[in-house]
């Protein structure tokens, strides 16, 4: 019985993550599935209650779940968003999710803001290293608010953070059949930390012939995503890189509000599953928010807990409503946050 840790979070993320609940409580209930869902009030309604974020001892036990199904935080009464970076960095650092899974998947064209873009030329996946690089933290300031003031941020790579990420992302193109791998770094200018990111993708790559290797500095990513986005399959790049072009790649397909990823660490069978977009605080409650995002999210955890054919049957639901209007304001549509879930459950149905 797969037992899934539920955290609506702040704002809108309770509203997207009720509508994801539903689609999977449909299709647990049509497949027999037997999901439990254990809810876990960790967010700024407790943070501001009870001045807790989250205790080592549930991080901890967040490892007990098969997955971990997350709506979004931020809360404009907390304007330092301790709570936020305790909880969703927490669980990226703490549990080891090494790998930020950002599928680009263009399901209606109407909605690609590049010209004469179809569906089949935005389908690539970007495997952002999540555990490393400049989000460790790692730096200080030196005579703070002065005229001299110094500030460091320092960026970590390891040989082992490096190559299992670039692993993962050539063991996603060899199972799905895909020809193409592209490693983006800035070595002409980060001589040291990318230097290795270069040696170990050459030595990984060697062990898949059958996939095509490629790099490209950043900069030539994003143009290149902007301009022929049909060249790419994988993408895998750092944790700064990775979340600028997965960004752009959410843009591109359609808008942030259809954006899903998962945070994954294989080797220990954990993972985090969110929408990418924030807590908008400013629309919640109002049954404006998008919840497409959420059930896309959904979608790939039914994949990670063993059910790859619900993903795709939740993409396919969403292609239908988003073909149909079944959509909300933000996407030209006229349905509550509710209906819209809705509509994809009786999609489904069908």
């Amino acid at each position: 019985m797969p037992h899934v840790a539920v955290i609506p979070g702040d704002g809108i993320g309770r509203e997207v993550l009720d509508e994801g609940l539903k689609v999977l409580r449909a299709l647990d209930a049509r497949h027999g599935l037997d999901l439990r869902f254990t809810h876990l009030p960790y967010g700024a309604d407790r943070y501001l209650s009870t001045g807790l974020t989250i205790t080592p001892e549930e991080m901890a036990g967040l490892r007990e779940y098969d997955a971990v199904y997350l709506g979004a935080l931020g809360d404009p009464r907390v304007p330092s968003n301790v709570h936020a970076k305790d909880i969703l960095l927490g669980m990226r650092f703490q549990l080891d999710l090494y790998i930020n899974l950002r599928p680009c998947v263009l399901l209606d064209e109407r909605y690609c803001p590049l010209k004469d873009r179809r569906p089949e030329d935005v389908r690539f996946t970007v495997f952002r290293e999540n555990t490393e690089g400049l989000y460790t933290g790692i730096g200080g300031q030196f005579k703070r608010d002065t005229a001299d003031e110094v500030a460091i941020e320092a960026e970590l790579n390891t040989r082992k953070g490096v190559e299992r990420i670039i692993r993962a992302a050539f063991e996603h193109a060899r199972s799905r059949g895909l020809k193409r791998v592209c490693m983006s770094d800035k070595s002409n200018a980060m001589r040291h930390g990318h230097d290795l990111w270069q040696r170990v993708f050459k030595l990984v790559a060697a062990e898949y012939p059958t996939i095509k290797a490629s790099h490209l500095y950043v900069d030539a990513l994003v143009m290149e995503m902007v301009r022929a986005p049909d060249r790419f399959d994988v993408i895998v790049t750092n944790n700064l890189f990775g979340d600028i072009v997965t960004d752009l790649g959410a843009q591109i397909q359609g808008g942030i509000g259809l954006a899903a990823s998962g945070n994954l660490n294989p080797e220990a069978g954990i993972g985090m599953f969110e929408p990418v977009h924030g807590s908008a605080p400013d629309i919640a409650g109002q049954g404006l928010a998008n919840p497409l995002a959420a059930v896309l999210s959904a979608g790939m955890m039914l994949s990670w807990l063993g059910h790859v054919e619900l993903e795709r049957q939740i993409e396919d639901a969403v292609r239908v409503a988003l073909n149909d209007g079944l959509v909300t304001r933000e996407l030209g549509g006229s349905l509550s946050t509710s209906q819209v879930g809705d509509a994809i459950v009786a999609i489904l149905s069908r």
